[in-house]
């Protein structure tokens, strides 16, 4: 922790907000100031870089100047009246729950900009993809640091449209259709929710959402908690997403460019997950609480369904797509973040926002490993990586990557098994910490059908283990065929987009008292009523 001014504290978090807003304005312009490449494409790529390194800067000294003795308090804020009549305020705050999610956010835009630089986007012009970045990265972040109900939907809504572009310019094969029911789907959840959000702010008389979890649901009934968590809920389970609600999903991935599969899985699921913890369980509890088993029931259904698609798309012959795969397994993780919140413990939700990181971590490493092995090879389907040779009949003996690129094989292989939980690494805790948040579920909940739940999830631990080992041997083991072409292994701006995710997904494995202390005493205070 190093000292600054509160002053200076608000300043960064209002420029995470505004900053990405003000650099995709300066993107559109004929050249982005004081940048100069040898081409206007490579000019507008290096904006995009500065940018986002700025921001990422920006975010690491927030979290520098971030108050570890006081984690539970609201810091950084700025509250400014923006509409007296309905009391909506611009009111921006972080605390231990919303700061790593800020700091992951600025991160994973950072890498996906400095990867664009080095390998720019097959389609139209570099300058609206890179806006559109920008847009979407201060959308997401602003979720994250908003404090009024109106702007928490706004920014909700606000990272659709980039990321609808982003898939339908310049996505792959059947963007056009996965770009329509992503935002489809996301648009009608996101009608839902803001008639929760209007009933929760009407009813209790205001929109802040430190006022309402202070208040802890005592202004609403129990009846207006109910209609306002389904409402409230189903939105916040489309973006999650959680089964069933996940089908846009796959789709999404599969289509979407590179960088957009990182951002989506890294950061635009975490905005569902996110409105859980600090809107549904503080503001509306007793609501929360009626339907915390089905949510439960939700999660370790996504988990296992999520884990037998996989095994599906992994299966010899299927014709499994890579990205499809991963894009599956989303759905099974996210249901174990799902099960920690809804145990309503500060155990689960400890568990739950640890899972948050470590997916994003490790999903956006499988989704640059990912596209770096189909811009060398062509193709993500499995079949046809396991069977490199130009002899077609000759068995999936695997695709050798081991031998072909040793270092992109070695990488594949991490995050394969920091995706599937080992110890020590990211993955580990947060599904852990879920499974053990439902082993003794909050007051008020049946013990029974969460030990059940409990039970379900470990066996979903295996299922998860089983395909991304089948991926492993498959794609990186066997012998080397002796026609097999070779492969580039790891370049230079790979492996400087991808260490920094390796590197924090050690950390967290290692050392998980450093993200659970920040994240604990802010959700104890959630869960016990509300936030300074």
């Amino acid at each position: 922790m190093i000292d600054i001014s509160e002053s200076v504290m608000q300043f960064l978090l209002a420029f995470l907000v505004v900053g990405p807003l003000l650099g995709a304005a300066a993107a559109l312009l004929p050249a982005p100031p004081g940048l100069k490449g040898t081409s206007p494409d490579q000019a507008v790529l290096r904006h995009g870089v500065t940018v986002t390194g700025a921001v990422l800067i920006a975010a690491i000294v927030l979290a520098l100047g971030f108050d570890h003795d006081q984690p539970s308090k609201m810091q950084a804020t700025t509250d400014i009246t923006w509409i007296p009549a309905l009391d909506v305020r611009i009111h921006l705050g972080t605390d231990g729950i919303s700061l790593p999610l800020l700091v992951l956010t600025a991160l994973l835009t950072f890498l996906s900009a400095l990867y664009t630089y080095f390998k720019p986007p097959t389609g139209p012009s570099p300058k609206a993809f890179v806006a559109l970045l920008l847009v979407l990265e201060s959308g997401t972040l602003a979720a994250f640091a908003v404090l009024d109900l109106i702007l928490f939907f706004l920014a909700f809504e606000m990272v659709l449209v980039p990321m609808y572009f982003l898939i339908a310019r310049w996505g792959g094969e059947g963007r056009a259709e996965a770009a329509w029911k992503f935002i489809l789907y996301t648009l009608l959840g996101s009608v839902v929710m803001l008639l929760g959000l209007l009933l929760i702010g009407i009813k209790a008389g205001t929109f802040d959402m430190v006022a309402l979890a202070t208040d802890n649901g005592r202004s609403l009934t129990v009846s207006v908690q109910v209609i306002a968590v389904l409402a409230i809920g189903i939105g916040l389970a489309v973006k999650t997403p959680m089964w069933p609600l996940h089908s846009w999903l796959p789709d999404a991935h599969t289509a979407a460019p590179t960088v957009g599969s990182v951002l989506l899985a890294g950061v635009l699921l975490k905005m569902g997950t996110y409105g859980f913890v600090r809107i549904l369980l503080p503001v509306a509890p007793d609501g929360f609480r009626t339907f915390a088993p089905y949510l439960g029931a939700f999660a370790v259904v996504g988990v296992i369904y999520g884990s037998l698609a996989c095994l599906a798309l992994a299966k010899e012959g299927a014709k499994g797509d890579l990205k499809r795969l991963i894009a599956y397994s989303s759905v099974g993780h996210m249901g174990f973040v799902l099960l920690g919140i809804a145990t309503m413990t500060p155990t689960g939700v400890n568990g739950a926002l640890f899972a948050n990181i470590a997916h994003g971590l490790v999903t956006g490493l499988l989704f640059f490993l990912v596209g770096a092995l189909k811009e060398r090879t062509g193709t993500v389907d499995l079949d046809t990586l396991a069977r490199p040779s130009s002899d077609r009949r000759a068995p999936a003996a695997g695709a050798a990557l081991y031998g072909r690129a040793p270092r992109l094989g070695g990488l594949l292989a991490f995050g394969a098994v920091a995706s599937l939980g080992l110890p020590g690494l990211a993955g580990f805790w947060g599904e852990m910490l879920a499974l053990f948040g439902a082993f003794e579920p909050a007051a008020g909940l049946s013990r029974p059908a969460f030990l059940t739940f409990m039970s379900i999830g470990a066996f979903g631990t295996l299922l998860t283990a089983a395909y991304l080992l089948i991926v492993v041997r498959r794609v990186c083991m066997g012998a080397k065929p002796q026609h097999a072409p070779a492969l580039p292994d790891v370049r230079g701006y790979e492996f400087a987009s991808w260490t920094p995710l390796v590197v924090l997904t050690v950390v967290t494995g290692l050392w998980p008292g450093a993200l659970i202390g920040l994240t604990d005493p802010a959700v104890q205070q959630l869960l016990a009523g509300g936030t300074r």
